[in-house]
């Protein structure tokens, strides 16, 4: 066997996995703490009345509650120009269907907003075969409010992979409790989790923030690369 990783006994193998073993619950114990800070944030109540539009017509921020208390918003990258979504947003899209079950159950409703106009979206979704909600923003200040959107000099608008999190009270007030983007939405996407397990890692080879060039629509692997609109 040829190979440039090295190669030793099992005794070896052993105490280097105890080291690593040590480091790993490490950083467990310093994320449960990070994620107890995370709950820990100050909200801010959501004054404005947003409006988006899904399968049945408009509908408002409460309604995508869908009678729950905790509502998860993925800021699903697809600029109204567009004619099909993000890759890396598309990528993490394909992660959320064997969670939605589960997260109903603990009182969580998810769901993706993009500014795109919803009859994009339902095409692609439908191109896709995904099931979970997906409503449009488009035309209102959602987006950029939320900053998944960001207005630049020259008149162009920044599209921001990223989720929200929102909590409902019994009198109906709306809170914004956390925001992330980027890499901070990585960990929705489980195929990194398997990745970070392999031998050969996430094995990246592109420019992007954080898919390198072997992700692509999952219809499109026998075909060739197709990039996406915002990571160039």
């Amino acid at each position: 066997m040829q190979t440039e990783h090295p190669v030793v006994s099992q005794a070896q193998w052993d105490a280097a996995r105890e080291a690593l073993l040590r480091r790993e619950k490490e950083l467990t114990h310093a994320q449960d703490a990070l994620a107890r800070e995370r709950q820990a944030l100050p909200w801010v109540k959501v004054e404005k009345p947003y409006r988006f539009k899904g399968p049945d017509g408009p509908v408002t921020l409460a309604d995508l509650f869908q009678g729950r208390r905790q509502l998860i918003v993925y800021h699903f990258m697809f600029d109204p120009d567009w004619e099909e979504g993000c890759v890396g947003c598309s990528f993490l899209a394909d992660h959320m269907e064997g969670a939605l079950m589960h997260l109903r159950q603990h009182d969580v409703t998810v769901a993706a907003v993009s500014r795109a106009p919803y009859a994009k979206l339902d095409a692609f979704k439908r191109r896709m075969g995904w099931r979970f909600d997906w409503y449009s923003s488009h035309g209102d200040d959602f987006n950029f409010d939320l900053r998944a959107s960001v207005p630049k000099p020259d008149g162009e608008v920044e599209e921001r992979p990223g989720a929200s999190a929102f909590f409902r009270d019994p009198d109906g007030e709306i809170f914004r409790t956390y925001s992330a983007f980027e890499r901070g939405v990585e960990r929705l996407a489980g195929a990194y989790n398997y990745l970070d397990l392999a031998p050969l890692g996430r094995n990246e080879n592109g420019p992007n923030f954080n898919l390198g060039d072997w992700v692509r629509h999952h219809d499109r692997y026998d075909n060739a690369p197709h990039a996406c609109h915002a990571c160039g």
